[in-house]
């Protein structure tokens, strides 16, 4: 459940929200003993939210399609619902449903509508008089960027907020002026030892997976340190739950670059990248596409000579994790080291058991496998249930004796098998916090030591430990 309310704090607002299904409630703040009305009737796989200011809201709702559309209208007075079917059909419409454009969010100032739209991989900030006229996009410089909508403070503001980063940008606050699109920037998060941008270059590739889709990477790497051959390579990726693994600033990852390494994301489906369908593209009866997409992002930067399998090391954690095990059972030749972090890795047995907290409501996310095609979908991909013998890549896996979300115990049969089956002479490690939970050390110095322990794994199997 979510309670809000409005920034013209008119309306109060109440949200019930599920994996596929929203319905909302509205109350006059001013009359807050009064009766809750609900939005629209409810029904199953209607997602939408809202925005109220005034008399009028904003709607983002996926009655088109599953990237949603905006829609600016009138909230009818009376008992009822506060719109109905048709009210959708005759509403003004800001922004129509794209199969290759996803709405994301929006916030209603007095004057202006300021929309977050995902678009070809990358974040559009849009804004739309209020009163009519032509919308405008607050221009980015950079292709590999973040940028979200920040919370806004008040009604009446002539400027939105939003926070922007890149893999080149350090976490930024700026401000755009709603009539001008003007920016503003208002704070920048300091780097400690010093930090200078303009050593270091982003890019944004595209590569082919077997099906033909493309799918974009983003990667970062210091200038000077660029060779025209191969070089180490550390390849990131996560692809569930529809949560886009947007390019973000890193400190850390500089100790990396300063090396000579190449840092890049696979943005692959499974994740919200490029909108509502490609996470649909890649779960349930699909979710081989994550994998198939991970390798081909990593071939490809084979391929284009930005490194080799015995430079490239590849990294995820939780449904990331899932994702190290699954391409490194499909492609063990192509990675020369794989860091699985609290690594959701035994698939069959951990949704078989209904008693874990999380498994009946991840049925949605991979499947029942009390079903027999459900059961099918996990088998083919299941990293626990796919060793075999082979010779593998160097692997680390990390866990935590405290993670509800993925039990140590996964990862630990994991390596245990892994080592059985291993037929090359790489290291298995498994590294157990016995403190932490799924989101690892806690404390801002325990948190540098064990990215610290990871990348000297990592360095040591780059051969650059001493650099």
């Amino acid at each position: 459940l979510v309670v809000a309310k409005s920034l013209d704090g008119r309306t109060l607002m109440l949200g019930a929200i599920a994996k596929d299904t929203q319905d909302w409630r509205v109350l006059p703040a001013d009359r807050p003993d009064g009766t809750w009305r609900e939005v629209l009737p409810r029904r199953t796989g209607q997602e939408y939210g809202i925005t109220p200011f005034g008399r009028e809201l904003l709607l983002r709702v996926n009655d088109r399609g599953v990237n949603f559309r905006l829609l600016c209208l009138a909230m009818k007075p009376g008992r009822g619902p506060v719109l109905t079917p048709a009210d959708l059909k005759a509403g003004r419409e800001l922004i129509a449903h794209r199969p290759d454009a996803m709405v994301e969010g929006a916030v209603a100032f007095k004057t202006h509508a300021v929309a977050q739209v995902r678009e070809g991989g990358s974040i559009k900030l849009r804004i739309f008089p209020l009163a009519g006229g032509a919308p405008r996009d607050i221009a980015f410089q950079e292709l590999a960027y973040g940028a979200t909508l920040a919370e806004q403070r008040e009604f009446d503001a002539p400027r939105v907020r939003f926070a922007y980063n890149s893999l080149t940008t350090p976490p930024s606050t700026y401000e755009a002026d709603l009539a001008t699109g003007q920016l503003t920037l208002l704070k920048v998060q300091p780097v400690q030892g010093g930090y200078d941008a303009s050593l270091y270059a982003s890019e944004r590739l595209w590569v082919s997976a077997p099906d033909g889709t493309r799918v974009p990477i983003s990667l970062v790497y210091r200038k000077d340190k660029r060779r025209p051959g191969p070089q180490p390579l550390l390849l990131y990726g996560y692809g569930s739950y529809g949560i886009p693994t947007d390019p973000r600033f890193s400190s850390s990852r500089l100790s990396l670059l300063d090396r000579g390494v190449i840092f890049a994301i696979a943005h692959i489906r499974g994740g919200g990248d490029l909108g509502r369908q490609w996470y649909l593209d890649g779960k349930l009866a699909k979710k081989m596409n994550t994998f198939t997409d991970f390798i081909a992002c990593a071939q490809g930067l084979v391929n284009r000579g930005y490194t080799e399998p015995r430079q490239l090391v590849i990294q995820g954690g939780s449904a990331g994790g899932l994702l190290m095990g699954a391409v490194t059972n499909l492609r063990p030749d192509l990675f020369k080291a794989v860091v699985a972090q609290v690594p959701f890795v035994d698939v069959i047995n951990t949704m078989l058991d209904a008693t874990l907290p999380l498994t009946t409501e991840e049925y949605i996310e991979w499947g029942n496998p009390n079903k027999a095609d459900e059961y099918a979908w996990m088998r083919a991909y299941s990293p626990y249930d796919n060793l075999r013998p082979a010779a593998y890549p160097a692997v680390l896996a990390k866990t935590a004796i405290n993670d509800s979300q993925v039990p140590y115990w996964e990862a630990a049969k994991y390596v245990a098998k892994l080592r059985t089956l291993n037929t090359g002479g790489a290291p298995v490690l498994f590294d157990i916090n016995m403190t932490a939970g799924h989101g690892g050390a806690s404390g801002r110095f325990d948190a540098l030591r064990e990215t610290a322990r990871t990348y000297g794994f990592m360095l040591a199997q780059w051969g650059l430990l001493n650099d």
